[in-house]
């Protein structure tokens, strides 16, 4: 049985995650396709190895999973972590380092803001609204391309998955998400994000191609369903801190 797990792709987990997926399907392989687009996509490092993905929400702020944070329940460093930005081929993008001391977790779900210095990027438009039944998102992240040693496979360029909101007490997702919690389920249409992933922009997209940052993934099977927290929920909280 594929066990579900959280996607954190920190060292200290990394062995972890290899035999947890170790038994998965060939079929469970994240698939997807290469990103057109994604100019508020945010690559996160740890010690300069893939960690986590992130969004710009502001031109100083990044929006992504508080589990990105920590290895064995310890705190990582801000002076370990830094990020790329502006570029499809996060091997291009340039390197922002976080202001030390100026991350916020959120009390409700598995989200954090970090400070860091200038970005010249455009950040997410925020969704007012949460995500309902049956709405078609896309997943970006840079991370793993396979279902073995996920550490091995993170992807040098943005990619996305296309799935699809099923409620929140669908089998899919039974002990992950529940009605009136702060995250949302998501079934796999094209593609499934995996390890490497966290953190990462989940987006509705417009008639006219607008894009809009309804969650930030953090968790799934690897082979059919997803889970995300749902940024309207937040919402209050992250306009709260950015403004700071």
């Amino acid at each position: 049985m594929v066990r579900r797990v959280r996607v954190l792709l920190l060292t200290a987990l990394a062995l972890v995650m290899c035999s947890v997926m170790s038994s998965a399907p060939a079929s469970a392989v994240i698939g997807g396709k290469k990103s057109t687009y994604g100019p508020w996509a945010v690559r996160m490092l740890v010690d300069g190895k893939p960690a986590c993905t992130g969004t710009a929400v502001a031109r100083q702020w990044i929006l992504t999973a508080s589990h990105c944070f920590y290895e064995q329940a310890q705190p990582v460093a801000d002076r370990r972590i830094s990020f790329r930005v502006g570029n499809l081929d996060m091997r291009r993008g340039a390197k922002v380092l976080p202001i030390r001391g100026k991350r916020v977790g959120s009390a409700h779900a598995d989200m954090m803001l970090v400070k860091v210095s200038p970005m010249n990027v455009r950040p997410a438009r925020l969704s007012k609204v949460g995500v309902r039944r049956g709405q078609a998102v896309r997943q970006y992240g840079w991370g793993a391309t396979c279902t073995r040693d996920e550490s091995a496979c993170q992807s040098p360029v943005l990619k996305q998955s296309d799935l699809k909101v099923v409620r929140q007490n669908d089998p899919l997702c039974a002990g992950h998400t529940m009605p009136g919690g702060p995250d949302f389920c998501m079934k796999r249409v094209s593609g499934i994000p995996a390890g490497g992933d966290s953190g990462g922009p989940v987006m509705t997209v417009g008639p006219r191609g607008t894009e809009t940052l309804v969650g930030v993934f953090n968790g799934s099977d690897r082979e059919k369903s997803a889970e995300a927290g749902e940024v309207s929920q937040q919402l209050s909280w992250i306009r709260s801190v950015i403004r700071r």
